[in-house]
């Protein structure tokens, strides 16, 4: 049960979009939660982001109660606003999230290198990036975390990078693994391997250890889309992300 009068219920709005990793598991959360909210697909409602931007909103997902909000990224901001209890797992270890980046990194470059030719630059379904920018976005992830790590920040903009126009499948794989294998460079670097230290980011300061396990399924979930995409489109996936690696990462149910 919830702490959320009805009254409250009514006036709950979600924005977010198709793909949009957090944004799913957002919806997943409410769903289960038997929580009543106004679903705004920014895809497919024209003023919606001229909504978010008068109430200074950059990003997405978003949480609205009248002229209140709070961004969806961090699962302990959304409790915080929707006044319930916490009631969530700890995150995983650091040296497990890191082996999991290794893991996670290496399926999405294998995965990408798989993407047949013709489909490589076409989107999928209703989400407006290609399977190209959604391979490029996986491993940018994990590059903009090992950023705040090292103090450099996290600005949502960076999200919505994508791969240079004349990159292939090898060229994002090879930019991927060499995001992962920095990462391990790092890891293997640091003395303080608890992370608890704070840093800044786009939705807030946070500690490392959070930012780590955000970035960690975050790309999981990318990854599990890019095997969709791919074996949507006819082909096999050699190097799928399984059960096993997957565990203890709040990911979404669905994949998509």
């Amino acid at each position: 049960m919830t702490t959320i009068s009805q009254t409250d219920t009514d006036r709950i709005k979600l924005y977010w979009a198709p793909g949009c990793s957090s944004c799913l598991r957002t919806k997943e959360f409410l769903i289960k939660q038997n929580i009543d909210f106004e679903s705004i697909n920014i895809v497919e409602r024209p003023n919606a982001l001229e909504e978010l931007s008068a109430n200074g909103i950059r990003s997405i997902p978003v949480l609205m109660i009248g002229d209140q909000h709070t961004l969806c990224q961090s699962f302990g901001d959304v409790l915080n606003f929707l006044n319930l209890p916490e009631r969530f797992v700890p995150p995983l270890p650091p040296e497990e999230l890191i082996a999991k980046i290794d893991i996670i990194l290496s399926a999405a470059a294998h995965t990408t290198r798989q993407i047949p030719d013709a489909q490589f630059k076409t989107v999928f379904r209703d989400r407006q990036r290609t399977r190209a920018e959604l391979a490029f976005h996986i491993f940018r992830i994990v590059e903009m975390g090992l950023g705040a790590a090292q103090h450099k920040g996290m600005a949502y903009e960076g999200f919505a990078d994508t791969p240079p126009e004349h990159w292939s499948k090898d060229d994002i794989a090879n930019w991927g693994l060499s995001v992962r294998d920095a990462v391990l460079a790092w890891w293997d670097c640091q003395e303080d391997r608890k992370l608890k230290y704070t840093i800044p980011t786009y939705y807030g300061n946070r500690e490392l250890h959070d930012t780590i396990e955000r970035v960690t399924w975050h790309a999981a979930q990318h990854t599990r889309q890019l095997v969709l995409m791919l074996e949507d489109g006819g082909t096999v996936a050699q190097r799928p992300l399984t059960a096993e690696h997957l565990r203890g990462l709040p990911v979404p149910e669905a994949v998509w």
